[in-house]
Protein backbone atom coordinates (compact mmCIF):
# COMPACT_ATOMS: atom_id res chain seq x y z
CA UNK A 1 0.00 0.00 0.00
CA UNK A 2 1.90 2.85 -1.49
CA UNK A 3 2.32 6.02 0.65
CA UNK A 4 1.87 9.11 -1.55
CA UNK A 5 1.08 12.73 -1.69
CA UNK A 6 0.40 14.45 -5.01
CA UNK A 7 -0.54 17.90 -5.20
CA UNK A 8 -0.87 19.55 -8.44
CA UNK A 9 -0.87 23.15 -8.97
CA UNK A 10 -3.06 23.22 -12.20
CA UNK A 11 -6.25 25.16 -11.34
CA UNK A 12 -8.34 22.43 -13.14
CA UNK A 13 -6.40 20.20 -10.21
CA UNK A 14 -4.87 16.38 -11.11
CA UNK A 15 -5.60 14.65 -14.41
CA UNK A 16 -7.64 11.86 -15.12
CA UNK A 17 -4.58 9.93 -15.99
CA UNK A 18 -2.34 10.92 -12.91
CA UNK A 19 -5.35 9.93 -10.62
CA UNK A 20 -5.99 6.55 -11.88
CA UNK A 21 -2.49 5.93 -12.16
CA UNK A 22 -2.13 6.97 -8.47
CA UNK A 23 -5.10 4.86 -7.52
CA UNK A 24 -3.61 1.98 -9.42
CA UNK A 25 -0.28 2.37 -7.62
CA UNK A 26 -2.08 1.75 -4.16
CA UNK A 27 -3.00 -1.56 -5.21
CA UNK A 28 0.72 -2.88 -6.02
CA UNK A 29 2.76 -5.03 -3.80
CA UNK A 30 0.73 -7.15 -1.92
CA UNK A 31 2.12 -10.42 -0.98
CA UNK A 32 -0.48 -12.29 -2.39
CA UNK A 33 -3.85 -11.53 -5.09
CA UNK A 34 -6.78 -9.91 -2.94
CA UNK A 35 -9.91 -11.60 -3.05
CA UNK A 36 -12.55 -9.46 -0.33
CA UNK A 37 -11.81 -5.49 -0.36
CA UNK A 38 -13.89 -2.97 1.10
CA UNK A 39 -14.78 0.03 -0.14
CA UNK A 40 -15.57 3.06 2.99
CA UNK A 41 -16.22 6.43 0.63
CA UNK A 42 -18.66 9.29 2.60
CA UNK A 43 -22.22 9.88 1.28
CA UNK A 44 -23.75 11.96 -1.07
CA UNK A 45 -23.16 14.76 1.40
CA UNK A 46 -19.24 14.61 0.39
CA UNK A 47 -20.70 14.97 -3.53
CA UNK A 48 -17.78 17.59 -4.05
CA UNK A 49 -14.93 15.69 -2.02
CA UNK A 50 -13.69 13.90 -5.62
CA UNK A 51 -14.20 10.35 -3.66
CA UNK A 52 -17.07 9.16 -5.86
CA UNK A 53 -14.82 8.77 -9.10
CA UNK A 54 -12.21 7.69 -6.63
CA UNK A 55 -14.50 4.65 -5.30
CA UNK A 56 -15.39 3.86 -9.02
CA UNK A 57 -11.98 3.41 -10.29
CA UNK A 58 -11.08 0.91 -7.64
CA UNK A 59 -14.11 -0.75 -8.28
CA UNK A 60 -13.49 -1.12 -12.00
CA UNK A 61 -9.83 -2.40 -11.18
CA UNK A 62 -11.19 -4.55 -8.54
CA UNK A 63 -14.25 -6.08 -9.50
CA UNK A 64 -13.13 -8.88 -11.98
CA UNK A 65 -10.51 -10.64 -9.86
CA UNK A 66 -11.98 -10.08 -6.30
CA UNK A 67 -15.03 -9.41 -4.53
CA UNK A 68 -15.98 -5.91 -3.79
CA UNK A 69 -18.10 -4.76 -1.18
CA UNK A 70 -18.84 -0.75 -0.42
CA UNK A 71 -20.05 0.61 2.61
CA UNK A 72 -20.54 4.53 2.68
CA UNK A 73 -19.36 6.31 6.19
CA UNK A 74 -23.29 7.65 6.72
CA UNK A 75 -23.09 8.14 10.42
CA UNK A 76 -26.51 8.93 11.20
CA UNK A 77 -27.23 10.47 8.06
CA UNK A 78 -29.90 9.16 5.59
CA UNK A 79 -29.35 6.08 3.71
CA UNK A 80 -28.30 6.89 -0.27
CA UNK A 81 -31.25 6.17 -2.58
CA UNK A 82 -30.24 4.20 -5.74
CA UNK A 83 -30.32 7.76 -7.53
CA UNK A 84 -27.93 9.52 -5.06
CA UNK A 85 -25.61 6.35 -5.42
CA UNK A 86 -25.91 6.53 -9.47
CA UNK A 87 -24.66 10.64 -9.47
CA UNK A 88 -22.02 9.98 -6.98
CA UNK A 89 -20.12 7.10 -8.42
CA UNK A 90 -21.29 6.61 -11.59
CA UNK A 91 -23.22 3.76 -13.98
CA UNK A 92 -20.13 1.66 -13.46
CA UNK A 93 -20.79 0.67 -9.77
CA UNK A 94 -23.96 -1.45 -8.97
CA UNK A 95 -26.54 -0.53 -6.32
CA UNK A 96 -26.37 -4.17 -5.35
CA UNK A 97 -22.94 -3.85 -3.57
CA UNK A 98 -23.72 -0.73 -1.42
CA UNK A 99 -24.00 -1.78 2.33
CA UNK A 100 -26.14 0.25 4.50
CA UNK A 101 -24.21 1.01 7.99
CA UNK A 102 -25.78 0.93 11.34
CA UNK A 103 -24.60 2.67 13.65
CA UNK A 104 -26.96 1.53 16.38
CA UNK A 105 -27.33 -2.24 16.25
CA UNK A 106 -24.29 -2.56 13.13
CA UNK A 107 -21.45 -2.11 15.29
CA UNK A 108 -19.09 -4.04 17.05
CA UNK A 109 -17.24 -2.66 20.52
CA UNK A 110 -13.29 -2.72 20.57
CA UNK A 111 -12.38 -0.51 24.01
CA UNK A 112 -12.65 2.16 25.12
CA UNK A 113 -10.57 5.96 25.43
CA UNK A 114 -10.54 6.49 29.09
CA UNK A 115 -11.68 8.94 31.10
CA UNK A 116 -8.44 10.11 32.24
CA UNK A 117 -7.11 10.88 28.06
CA UNK A 118 -10.84 12.52 27.44
CA UNK A 119 -10.30 15.00 30.57
CA UNK A 120 -6.37 15.78 29.84
CA UNK A 121 -7.46 16.05 25.90
CA UNK A 122 -10.23 18.22 26.63
CA UNK A 123 -9.15 20.55 29.23
CA UNK A 124 -11.42 18.87 32.01
CA UNK A 125 -14.41 19.79 29.97
CA UNK A 126 -15.18 16.04 29.75
CA UNK A 127 -14.15 13.12 31.53
CA UNK A 128 -15.78 10.54 30.79
CA UNK A 129 -14.85 7.35 29.01
CA UNK A 130 -16.13 6.96 25.24
CA UNK A 131 -16.75 3.26 23.54
CA UNK A 132 -14.69 2.47 20.36
CA UNK A 133 -17.10 1.07 18.29
CA UNK A 134 -16.74 0.03 14.04
CA UNK A 135 -19.24 -1.55 11.56
CA UNK A 136 -19.15 -4.85 12.28
CA UNK A 137 -18.04 -5.65 8.83
CA UNK A 138 -15.11 -3.92 9.19
CA UNK A 139 -13.78 -6.21 11.94
CA UNK A 140 -15.20 -9.14 11.15
CA UNK A 141 -15.46 -9.29 7.45
CA UNK A 142 -11.92 -10.88 6.39
CA UNK A 143 -11.21 -8.29 3.85
CA UNK A 144 -7.68 -8.14 2.25
CA UNK A 145 -7.70 -4.71 2.38
CA UNK A 146 -9.70 -1.74 3.14
CA UNK A 147 -9.81 1.15 1.62
CA UNK A 148 -11.12 4.55 3.08
CA UNK A 149 -11.68 7.48 0.72
CA UNK A 150 -12.98 10.90 1.95
CA UNK A 151 -11.75 14.69 1.86
CA UNK A 152 -9.85 16.95 4.37
CA UNK A 153 -11.72 20.09 4.07
CA UNK A 154 -12.25 22.16 7.79
CA UNK A 155 -14.80 20.29 9.88
CA UNK A 156 -17.01 21.65 12.95
CA UNK A 157 -16.75 18.51 15.09
CA UNK A 158 -13.09 17.13 14.63
CA UNK A 159 -11.55 20.72 13.10
CA UNK A 160 -10.44 19.16 10.22
CA UNK A 161 -12.88 15.93 8.36
CA UNK A 162 -11.48 12.43 6.83
CA UNK A 163 -8.88 10.08 7.89
CA UNK A 164 -9.51 7.88 11.33
CA UNK A 165 -12.84 10.19 11.25
CA UNK A 166 -14.05 8.54 8.06
CA UNK A 167 -14.47 5.29 10.80
CA UNK A 168 -14.91 5.93 13.88
CA UNK A 169 -17.77 8.76 12.73
CA UNK A 170 -19.02 7.41 9.79
CA UNK A 171 -18.96 3.69 10.80
CA UNK A 172 -18.72 4.11 14.18
CA UNK A 173 -21.56 3.40 16.47
CA UNK A 174 -23.92 5.82 18.96
CA UNK A 175 -21.40 6.48 21.62
CA UNK A 176 -18.20 7.45 19.77
CA UNK A 177 -20.57 9.91 17.62
CA UNK A 178 -22.27 11.53 20.48
CA UNK A 179 -19.55 11.81 22.43
CA UNK A 180 -16.73 13.09 19.71
CA UNK A 181 -20.07 15.88 18.99
CA UNK A 182 -20.31 16.88 22.78
CA UNK A 183 -16.56 17.24 23.06
CA UNK A 184 -16.17 19.42 19.91
CA UNK A 185 -19.54 21.74 21.12
CA UNK A 186 -17.99 21.84 24.64
CA UNK A 187 -14.45 22.66 23.67
CA UNK A 188 -16.07 25.54 20.87
CA UNK A 189 -16.36 25.89 17.29
CA UNK A 190 -14.00 28.78 16.86
CA UNK A 191 -11.42 26.61 18.71
CA UNK A 192 -11.52 24.02 16.48
CA UNK A 193 -12.65 24.31 13.08
CA UNK A 194 -9.58 24.65 10.35
CA UNK A 195 -6.97 23.23 13.04
CA UNK A 196 -6.04 19.52 13.14
CA UNK A 197 -4.63 18.47 16.66
CA UNK A 198 -8.45 19.08 18.02
CA UNK A 199 -9.56 17.27 21.27
CA UNK A 200 -11.75 15.15 19.10
CA UNK A 201 -9.11 14.42 16.88
CA UNK A 202 -6.64 13.45 19.75
CA UNK A 203 -9.70 10.55 20.94
CA UNK A 204 -9.77 9.56 17.10
CA UNK A 205 -5.78 9.37 17.16
CA UNK A 206 -5.98 7.45 20.78
CA UNK A 207 -8.57 4.83 19.40
CA UNK A 208 -6.60 4.51 15.51
CA UNK A 209 -3.60 3.70 17.03
CA UNK A 210 -4.64 1.58 19.57
CA UNK A 211 -7.79 -0.06 18.49
CA UNK A 212 -7.29 -0.51 14.94
CA UNK A 213 -3.32 -1.37 13.67
CA UNK A 214 -3.85 -4.52 12.83
CA UNK A 215 -6.33 -3.57 10.13
CA UNK A 216 -5.24 -3.93 6.59
CA UNK A 217 -6.66 -0.15 6.07
CA UNK A 218 -5.35 2.49 3.48
CA UNK A 219 -6.59 6.01 3.84
CA UNK A 220 -7.43 7.57 0.16
CA UNK A 221 -7.58 11.75 0.92
CA UNK A 222 -8.32 14.23 -1.73
CA UNK A 223 -8.08 18.14 -0.88
CA UNK A 224 -10.68 19.28 -3.34
CA UNK A 225 -12.42 22.60 -4.79
CA UNK A 226 -15.40 23.09 -6.91
CA UNK A 227 -15.58 25.14 -9.80
CA UNK A 228 -18.93 25.62 -12.29
CA UNK A 229 -19.79 22.66 -11.15
CA UNK A 230 -16.79 20.53 -11.98
CA UNK A 231 -14.60 18.83 -8.72
CA UNK A 232 -10.95 19.90 -9.02
CA UNK A 233 -8.53 17.60 -6.73
CA UNK A 234 -5.92 19.32 -6.17
CA UNK A 235 -4.17 16.97 -3.87
CA UNK A 236 -4.59 13.06 -3.49
CA UNK A 237 -2.77 11.39 -0.12
CA UNK A 238 -2.51 7.67 0.04
CA UNK A 239 -1.51 5.30 3.00
CA UNK A 240 -1.80 4.34 6.45
CA UNK A 241 0.77 7.23 8.45
CA UNK A 242 -0.52 10.41 9.81
CA UNK A 243 1.92 11.98 7.78
CA UNK A 244 0.00 11.73 5.10
CA UNK A 245 -3.49 13.31 7.07
CA UNK A 246 -1.12 16.46 8.14
CA UNK A 247 -0.23 17.11 4.31
CA UNK A 248 -3.81 16.91 3.53
CA UNK A 249 -4.61 19.34 6.22
CA UNK A 250 -1.64 21.60 5.16
CA UNK A 251 -2.71 21.96 1.69
CA UNK A 252 -6.85 22.07 2.56
CA UNK A 253 -5.76 24.94 4.99
CA UNK A 254 -4.42 26.94 1.60
CA UNK A 255 -6.88 26.15 -0.58
CA UNK A 256 -10.16 26.13 1.72
CA UNK A 257 -9.88 28.77 4.35
CA UNK A 258 -11.28 31.52 3.19
CA UNK A 259 -10.22 34.94 5.17
CA UNK A 260 -12.32 37.94 4.96
CA UNK A 261 -10.78 41.25 6.02
CA UNK A 262 -13.71 42.83 7.52
CA UNK A 263 -16.70 41.04 9.32
CA UNK A 264 -19.34 40.29 6.97
CA UNK A 265 -22.10 42.53 7.55
CA UNK A 266 -24.83 40.06 5.60
CA UNK A 267 -24.22 36.54 4.37
CA UNK A 268 -26.11 34.96 1.44
CA UNK A 269 -25.54 31.24 1.18
CA UNK A 270 -26.91 28.93 -1.37
CA UNK A 271 -27.94 25.53 -0.37
CA UNK A 272 -28.20 22.91 -3.72
CA UNK A 273 -31.15 21.34 -2.95
CA UNK A 274 -30.16 17.80 -4.23
CA UNK A 275 -27.20 17.74 -1.58
CA UNK A 276 -28.65 19.50 1.15
CA UNK A 277 -31.99 17.99 2.37
CA UNK A 278 -31.82 18.47 5.70
CA UNK A 279 -31.05 21.46 8.55
CA UNK A 280 -28.63 18.83 10.01
CA UNK A 281 -26.43 18.77 6.84
CA UNK A 282 -27.87 22.52 5.69
CA UNK A 283 -26.33 24.34 9.19
CA UNK A 284 -23.27 24.19 7.58
CA UNK A 285 -24.11 27.75 6.22
CA UNK A 286 -24.00 28.85 9.69
CA UNK A 287 -21.26 26.29 11.28
CA UNK A 288 -18.84 27.53 8.22
CA UNK A 289 -19.55 31.60 8.15
CA UNK A 290 -19.67 32.15 11.68
CA UNK A 291 -16.47 32.84 12.42
CA UNK A 292 -16.65 35.78 9.29
CA UNK A 293 -20.14 37.22 10.46
CA UNK A 294 -19.92 40.65 12.21
CA UNK A 295 -21.68 41.01 16.01
CA UNK A 296 -25.36 42.17 15.19
CA UNK A 297 -25.07 40.81 11.47
CA UNK A 298 -27.23 38.47 9.25
CA UNK A 299 -27.40 34.93 7.58
CA UNK A 300 -29.45 33.73 4.98
CA UNK A 301 -29.52 30.45 4.14
CA UNK A 302 -31.45 30.14 1.09
CA UNK A 303 -32.44 25.86 0.81
CA UNK A 304 -35.14 25.09 -1.57
CA UNK A 305 -34.84 21.34 -0.58
CA UNK A 306 -34.47 21.21 3.19
CA UNK A 307 -37.58 19.61 4.04
CA UNK A 308 -36.45 18.42 7.64
CA UNK A 309 -34.42 19.07 10.66
CA UNK A 310 -32.46 15.50 11.89
CA UNK A 311 -31.84 12.88 9.41
CA UNK A 312 -33.10 10.46 11.72
CA UNK A 313 -36.16 10.76 12.63
CA UNK A 314 -35.62 10.28 16.44
CA UNK A 315 -33.16 12.84 16.30
CA UNK A 316 -35.34 15.42 14.11
CA UNK A 317 -38.08 15.05 16.78
CA UNK A 318 -35.49 16.17 19.57
CA UNK A 319 -34.67 19.31 17.27
CA UNK A 320 -37.92 20.31 16.87
CA UNK A 321 -38.56 20.07 20.69
CA UNK A 322 -35.67 21.73 21.99
CA UNK A 323 -34.86 24.21 18.94
CA UNK A 324 -31.34 26.22 18.29
CA UNK A 325 -31.87 28.05 21.34
CA UNK A 326 -28.12 29.25 22.34
CA UNK A 327 -25.35 27.04 23.61
CA UNK A 328 -25.80 28.05 27.58
CA UNK A 329 -29.40 27.31 27.08
CA UNK A 330 -28.75 23.71 25.59
CA UNK A 331 -26.39 23.09 28.43
CA UNK A 332 -28.70 23.70 30.86
CA UNK A 333 -31.41 21.88 29.06
CA UNK A 334 -28.84 18.52 28.35
CA UNK A 335 -28.36 18.46 32.22
CA UNK A 336 -31.79 18.39 33.01
CA UNK A 337 -33.43 16.34 29.92
CA UNK A 338 -32.51 12.31 29.59
CA UNK A 339 -33.57 12.44 26.03
CA UNK A 340 -30.98 15.32 25.39
CA UNK A 341 -28.19 13.08 27.77
CA UNK A 342 -28.57 10.07 25.82
CA UNK A 343 -28.49 11.85 21.85
CA UNK A 344 -25.65 13.96 23.01
CA UNK A 345 -24.89 14.45 19.03
CA UNK A 346 -27.99 16.37 18.78
CA UNK A 347 -27.28 18.63 21.82
CA UNK A 348 -24.03 19.56 20.14
CA UNK A 349 -25.66 19.75 16.47
CA UNK A 350 -27.93 22.92 18.75
CA UNK A 351 -25.28 24.29 20.22
CA UNK A 352 -23.44 24.52 16.79
CA UNK A 353 -26.11 25.91 14.74
CA UNK A 354 -27.24 28.62 17.37
CA UNK A 355 -25.78 31.90 16.54
CA UNK A 356 -26.08 32.75 20.50
CA UNK A 357 -27.61 36.12 19.68
CA UNK A 358 -24.62 37.64 17.89
CA UNK A 359 -26.17 37.20 14.52
CA UNK A 360 -29.44 36.39 13.45
CA UNK A 361 -30.45 33.46 10.79
CA UNK A 362 -33.35 33.85 8.38
CA UNK A 363 -33.87 30.34 6.80
CA UNK A 364 -35.63 30.18 3.27
CA UNK A 365 -36.53 26.57 3.87
CA UNK A 366 -37.99 25.01 0.63
CA UNK A 367 -40.67 22.33 2.17
CA UNK A 368 -40.78 23.58 6.17
CA UNK A 369 -43.33 25.64 7.19
CA UNK A 370 -42.89 29.46 8.94
CA UNK A 371 -44.21 27.93 12.21
CA UNK A 372 -41.49 24.61 11.81
CA UNK A 373 -38.81 27.14 11.24
CA UNK A 374 -39.81 29.64 13.60
CA UNK A 375 -40.59 27.27 16.31
CA UNK A 376 -36.65 26.34 16.40
CA UNK A 377 -35.69 29.47 16.98
CA UNK A 378 -34.68 30.89 13.19
CA UNK A 379 -36.53 33.62 11.29
CA UNK A 380 -38.18 32.60 8.17
CA UNK A 381 -38.51 33.83 4.61
CA UNK A 382 -39.88 32.15 1.29
CA UNK A 383 -37.42 30.32 -0.76
CA UNK A 384 -39.14 32.06 -4.03
CA UNK A 385 -38.68 35.62 -2.54
CA UNK A 386 -35.15 35.23 -1.46
CA UNK A 387 -34.56 33.91 -4.73
CA UNK A 388 -36.00 37.33 -6.01
CA UNK A 389 -34.04 39.02 -4.01
CA UNK A 390 -30.73 37.36 -4.07
CA UNK A 391 -30.09 35.90 -8.24
CA UNK A 392 -27.54 33.15 -6.96
CA UNK A 393 -26.63 32.46 -10.33
CA UNK A 394 -25.73 35.75 -10.72
CA UNK A 395 -23.65 36.00 -7.76
CA UNK A 396 -20.15 35.49 -7.35
CA UNK A 397 -18.33 34.46 -4.68
CA UNK A 398 -17.56 36.78 -2.09
CA UNK A 399 -19.03 40.46 -1.86
CA UNK A 400 -21.19 41.41 -4.16
CA UNK A 401 -23.58 44.80 -4.13
CA UNK A 402 -27.23 44.14 -4.16
CA UNK A 403 -30.11 46.55 -4.53
CA UNK A 404 -27.34 48.93 -2.94
CA UNK A 405 -26.55 46.73 -0.09
CA UNK A 406 -23.43 44.85 0.14
CA UNK A 407 -23.60 41.21 0.82
CA UNK A 408 -21.48 38.26 1.05
CA UNK A 409 -22.41 35.40 -1.28
CA UNK A 410 -21.30 31.53 -0.24
CA UNK A 411 -22.45 29.18 -3.09
CA UNK A 412 -21.77 25.85 -1.15
CA UNK A 413 -20.34 25.92 2.88
CA UNK A 414 -19.42 22.83 2.51
CA UNK A 415 -16.22 23.72 0.22
CA UNK A 416 -14.90 25.71 3.27
CA UNK A 417 -14.54 27.55 5.75
CA UNK A 418 -15.08 31.43 6.41
CA UNK A 419 -13.56 33.90 8.61
CA UNK A 420 -12.90 37.10 9.90
CA UNK A 421 -8.42 36.75 9.48
CA UNK A 422 -7.91 39.50 12.18
CA UNK A 423 -9.49 36.94 14.50
CA UNK A 424 -8.27 33.31 13.38
CA UNK A 425 -4.98 32.42 15.08
CA UNK A 426 -2.49 31.34 12.76
CA UNK A 427 -3.34 32.64 9.62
Amino acid sequence: MREQSIISDDPRGISETELRDAVVRTLEGFDKPLKKVLLIPPDYTRLHSGAGAITALYYGLLKDGCRVDILPALGTHDPMTEEECRAFFGDGVPFSVFIRHDWRRGVVRLGEVPGAFVREASEGLMDEPIAVELNRLIIEGNYDLIVSVGQVVPHEVAGMANYSKNLFVGCGGSNMINSSHMLGAFYGLERIMGRDRSPVRRVFDYAEERFIRDLPLLYVMTVTSCTDGKVNIHGLFTGRSRKRFEEAVALSRKRNLIFVDRPIRKAVVFLDEKEFKSAWLGNKAIYRTRMAIADGGELVVIAPGVRKFGEDGDNDALIRKYGYAGRENILKLTKENRDLRDNLSVAAHLIHGSPDGRFTVTYAAGRLTKEEVESVFFKYTRTEDALAEYDCAALKPGFNTVNGEEIFYVGNPALGLWADRNKFPES
